[in-house]
């Protein structure tokens, strides 16, 4: 399966006092990119109609080399699914220019209703048009 890619710009706020972003921001680009794969309209409808959304159950983050306030980070996701309730995410932030991953992520995703069950993942696919 190729990598989807989703584009994250670094502004000043998600950086620390050295310019460098801040680790638990790599989060929050690895959602967005996430998002970005499943649909946002697909992910509204599905809580709406069916009371289902996802949850981390896990993550796993190494980190290479910092990315700098100014840059555009792209974000490479690939899954799969590992049982009929969980989704595992490879994802990694490539710096521009770079020869490796400066972050890379591994993260467990499962399917819950809003009483927070477990509950087998609806199927689907990608959605059509990238966001960046």
């Amino acid at each position: 399966m190729e990598a989807h890619r989703f584009f994250v710009q670094i502004f000043y706020e998600d950086t620390d006092h050295s310019g460098v972003v801040y680790h638990a921001n790599y989060l929050k680009y690895f959602e967005r990119a996430r998002e970005a794969v499943i649909g946002a309209p697909r992910l509204v409808r599905l809580w709406r109609d069916q009371g289902l959304g996802f949850a981390v159950y896990k993550a796993t983050l190494d980190y290479q080399d910092g990315a700098e306030f100014g840059e555009r980070l792209e974000i490479r996701s690939i899954w799969r699914r590992e049982s009929d309730y969980r989704l595992i995410w490879t994802q990694e932030a490539w710096r521009p220019g770079a020869t490796r991953a400066a972050v890379r992520a591994e993260i467990h995703l499962v399917c819950l209703d809003r009483d927070r069950h477990l509950r087998p993942i609806p199927p689907w696919e990608p959605a059509a048009e990238p966001m960046d």
